[in-house]
């Protein structure tokens, strides 16, 4: 593990998500530690997208900022909203020069899928038609996400593709939970990893499911065709139990004749790069924000 890294596991909390009202209240607190971002050079809005029911988004505008994201937060589709979000949805549109849509969608287990996936689609309609007001061009729209907000972008991909809904540039997929089975050798041993693990990762899969079988929509690694997806670009962690899948999504996004920048962080793990005086954190959020930067150029 990166030593920088390392110094930070004892304070790490050690959630098993197995009340998640409580986990959401700790995501918070753990959340407004994080050093404020700079947002003196945009505009900050919160909104409502007409949806049923409406969902809340906060849109921050650079200046001159022509292409739009409309972004996903982590927290294993049972915590996180626009306020946990902020830091990183603000970093974002600042390192990228591009507006940042961040979703609020409904959480599971109160809402299961496919709540939110429909409200992030719902987000993703209203960005397209609405494009000109929001002062974007409608053809440099990308999608994106952390963990179960990556899962949730992977989903829109497929999604838009198959009912010929909002076209989209660009998929930024950032350590995502694309499949339920957990069968690949990262989900079968990565036990004890910080921050996630094979336990922790089943559980937000149970929240999520709820009762039903996983669709390629709720767990996109099991979508048999990938043809025709937008460019992504897919980053993982070393030691993250969604590293294999992530990694062989990629490689059938490739095979399937998509175009795939995949990046491996070494001696990473699940969520780090929260971990912002770390030096490889650092590059990884400036690479993040270089890549979208380039996606959406003219």
């Amino acid at each position: 593990m990166d030593p920088e890294l390392e110094a930070f596991i004892p304070l790490f909390p050690r959630a098993d998500l197995t009340d998640p009202v409580v986990e959401r209240k700790n995501f918070a607190e753990l959340a407004t530690a994080v050093p404020a971002p700079d947002t003196s050079g945009m505009e900050v809005e919160d909104r409502m997208v007409p949806a049923g029911p409406d969902v809340p988004v906060r849109v921050y505008r650079p200046q001159q900022a022509q292409g739009a994201l409309v972004w996903m937060h982590g927290g294993g589709f049972v915590m996180g909203d626009v306020d946990t979000e902020h830091p990183w949805a603000a970093r974002l549109a600042e390192g990228s020069g591009v507006m940042v849509v961040s979703v609020g969608y409904r959480l599971a287990p109160e809402h299961p899928y496919p709540a939110a996936l429909d409200d992030a689609y719902a987000v993703l309609a209203w960005a397209a038609e609405h494009a000109s007001e929001l002062g974007i061009d409608p053809e440099r729209i990308a999608v994106g996400g952390h963990s179960a907000g990556g899962n949730l972008a992977a989903a829109l991909a497929l999604r838009a593709r198959d009912e010929q809904g909002p076209r989209i540039r660009f998929q930024l997929l950032s350590q995502p939970g694309l499949d339920d089975r957990q069968e690949t050798w990262s989900q079968r041993n990565f036990t004890e990893t910080p921050w996630m693990n094979r336990d922790k990762v089943a559980a937000t899969w149970r929240h999520y499911l709820g009762s039903q079988p996983a669709s390629p929509y709720a767990a996109p690694a099991r979508a048999v065709d990938l043809a025709g997806l937008p460019p992504a670009y897919i980053a993982t962690a070393e030691l993250c139990p969604n590293r294999d899948e992530d990694i062989d999504y990629a490689l059938r996004l490739l095979q399937a004749g998509g175009s795939v920048e995949l990046h491996q962080w070494p001696g990473t793990f699940h969520g780090s790069q929260a971990i912002l005086s770390a030096d490889v954190s650092q590059r990884q959020i400036a690479e993040i924000g270089a890549v979208l930067r380039r996606a959406l150029a003219e």
